[in-house]
């Protein structure tokens, strides 16, 4: 079944899903900018990093581990543990929208939770792509663009403390953890992260905290397995 087979009211309600969902999320880029520039790095960098990394958690735990102190490779390895989930996302989803070749290596670049969220739930292929590509390309672009006024404005504004605005990592890593507490199983894990983290952040270095947390969950995912992932739907070719 080919991409133009798609209903074409049902091709119109998915990317009209995905818009919304992408602009809710895009625009969310000017928070990352202006922390990223507040954490010490230039408009260039911050740039980069939403352009070539393009994951807004670990985008967000980088800086932050930058903000609070810590070297490079603490922020980065704590980057990289938090993106290794799109790694399980592109498991799902290389049988389910079935591109190979370059449209699968562009489309790895665009493996999110909310592009994987609007593909799964779709029962064939056809909508799946559509659910994919309205979401991510709209993400994409937008936090990109976003990601530049927010670093071009927090330049401007200066120090961020002054206003407040440093709070903002933990204001974000808030915003994006809470819709995932409604399980009590993350419930769970996010205490025991926590108690952690609160723990070792007055006998360790920056970074080691937001590490340690990560391998709680880690721990917890491998001793209390989630829902069964066969339960997503069967993809209709």
């Amino acid at each position: 079944m080919s991409d133009a087979s798609l209903d074409p009211r049902e091709r119109s309600g998915i990317i009209r899903d995905g818009l919304g969902v992408g602009i809710a999320t895009g625009t969310y880029g000017i928070s990352f900018g202006a922390v990223a520039v507040g954490a010490g790095l230039s408009v260039t960098q911050t740039c980069a990093l939403s352009l070539l990394m393009f994951t807004g958690a670990s985008q967000f735990a980088l800086v932050g581990v930058l903000a609070a102190g810590g070297t490079p490779l603490s922020g980065a390895l704590t980057a990289v543990l938090l993106g290794t989930r799109n790694t399980l996302y592109g498991l799902r989803l290389a049988p389910l929208l079935g591109w190979s070749g370059l449209r699968r290596v562009a489309g790895a670049h665009l493996v999110i939770d909310e592009s994987t969220a609007m593909s799964v739930t779709r029962t064939t292929t056809p909508a799946a792509r559509v659910g994919f590509l309205s979401t991510g390309v709209t993400i994409f672009v937008l936090w990109n663009v976003a990601t530049l006024a927010g670093a071009l404005g927090g330049r401007a504004l200066g120090d961020p403390r002054t206003y407040g605005l440093d709070a903002a990592v933990g204001a974000a890593f808030l915003a994006l953890l809470w819709p995932r507490l409604r399980d009590r199983r993350n419930r769970v894990t996010a205490l025991a992260a926590a108690v952690v983290a609160l723990g070792l952040v007055p006998v360790t270095a920056a970074g080691v905290p937001v590490l340690a947390s990560a391998g709680v969950a880690l721990l917890v995912g491998a001793l209390w397995p989630g829902p069964d992932q066969t339960e997503w739907p069967e993809v209709d070719r």
